[in-house]
């Protein structure tokens, strides 16, 4: 018996229907704050970048319609303001939780432990990267850096800082998230929501009390170039002399070894008088 296409699951290459539009009275107000933003920018195409954090604050994520919106008041075509919502990854393309916690899985933060926090929280949660528990909660993802080598391994929820975390902590901070107990950041502002997030990285002022007043600052390691810019002696420090050349072991090689840059000390044309220092032939030979 012959099937049609549709019921194969074959596409046919039909274009996909208009997004819809946003019910009257959520873009009247969204027109409302767009033309705000809209009036910061000498080019207005230069306002995509917040316009999308805008939509995103309405419904959690950039839909269809945000993007769409974004094209209508911008005068883009949608192929542009999709081309910029999904090169960045802070603008979400699929529901997301109420609050992002982002592990930074980058060198410094890996090794000091946060390949382990992101595993332990992927088990504790039953989620994968990308992916939301199932009373909406919490998304959790791997983070590239989180610019905060300093506080290494460092865990983000909705851009605010937790840091020097374990997995012990760090399952408990997200125990703590998904029972709706408060919350306090190492630094910065207390948390809100991922969409109030949204909507404060668009532009508009966090009327929460004291949190804009709230903040935090860089690690002791991140400041030394600035004490020493303004001449500021740095703390003495013990440094052990190196081993000088007549007390270094030199390591024999075996055959099955690979020899590399890396292993100390190698011959060179300084050291070995077979290929001494300088120019094998002159120019143009």
């Amino acid at each position: 018996m012959n099937t049609s296409s549709s019921e194969r699951g074959v596409s046919l290459g039909m274009p996909e229907l208009p997004a819809p539009a946003y019910p009257d009275d959520v873009r009247a107000r969204l027109e409302t704050d767009a033309r705000e933003i809209i009036a910061r920018y000498p080019d207005s195409r230069s306002a995509l970048l917040p316009l999308l954090h805008l939509v995103q604050s309405e419904e959690g994520h950039v839909t269809r319609t945000g993007m769409q919106f974004c094209a209508d008041e911008l005068e883009l075509t949608t192929a542009e303001v999709t081309a910029v919502a999904t090169f960045y990854t802070m603008y979400r393309r699929k529901p997301s939780g109420d609050y992002q916690v982002g592990v930074c899985t980058n060198t410094l933060c890996a090794v000091m432990g946060g390949d382990a926090i992101f595993e332990s929280l992927q088990e504790h949660l039953g989620i994968g990267n990308g992916e939301t528990t199932d009373d909406g909660s919490v998304t959790l993802e791997h983070i590239e850096c989180n610019a905060a080598c300093d506080f290494a391994p460092v865990v983000m929820v909705n851009w605010e800082f937790f840091d020097n975390q374990t997995p012990a902590s760090a399952r408990r901070l997200v125990d703590d998230l998904r029972a709706g107990r408060d919350v306090e950041p190492t630094r910065g502002a207390r948390l809100c929501t991922f969409k109030d997030t949204a909507r404060i990285l668009a532009g508009f002022p966090d009327e929460r009390p004291g949190a804009v007043d709230a903040g935090g600052s860089a690690g002791p390691a991140s400041l030394v170039g600035l004490h020493l810019s303004r001449g500021e002696a740095a703390p003495a420090r013990v440094v052990h002399p190196r081993p000088g050349p007549q007390d270094r072991t030199v390591h024999e090689p075996s055959p099955a070894e690979h020899l590399s840059s890396h292993d100390a000390p190698q011959e060179t044309s300084a050291s070995d008088p077979s290929h001494p220092a300088g120019p094998a032939a002159e120019e143009g030979e």
